[in-house]
């Protein structure tokens, strides 16, 4: 299984194409076993509105980001930078974000796993590659 992702941008009331990349889809059987939060496979492009708009501008355009992201079977749904999503029914999504293009990409936002009481399940920095519930888990069995 394969998974492709094409990345656009609306402007102007058109859709405009940045690109696009393809990954394994990984193992659909997976999701079911998968503990809590797994976040993979990211990537991006710099937007192409400011460019077009103001083509010198001083300002930096923006970065367009996405990842995959797989829940586990307890998170009732996932705090994405300041955005609130309930978990689908598949237990996978792509989220994705724009952020200040920093040189060479943007920054992704933190993204927090909920239960349905409201409970923080897990979470993930812009910067890290484990959720909390993954590393806690790790520091258990050392």
């Amino acid at each position: 299984m394969r998974e492709y992702i094409a990345l656009l941008e609306r402007h102007d009331e058109e859709w405009r194409y940045l690109g696009s990349g393809s990954g394994s889809g990984g193992d659909p059987a997976a999701v079911d076993v998968l503990d809590m939060l797994h976040v993979r496979d990211g990537g991006g492009s710099v937007g192409l509105t400011r460019r077009h708009d103001l083509p010198d501008s001083p300002t930096p355009d923006r970065w367009i980001g996405y990842v995959i992201v797989r829940l586990g079977p307890d998170v009732g749904h996932l705090l994405i930078g300041a955005r609130r999503i309930a978990a689908p029914e598949q237990r996978r999504l792509a989220a994705v974000w724009t952020s200040p293009y920093s040189g060479r990409r943007g920054v992704r936002p933190v993204i927090v796993a909920v239960a349905p009481d409201g409970t923080e399940l897990s979470r993930i920095g812009p910067h890290q590659g484990l959720d909390t519930h993954t590393w806690a888990q790790l520091q258990e069995e050392l």
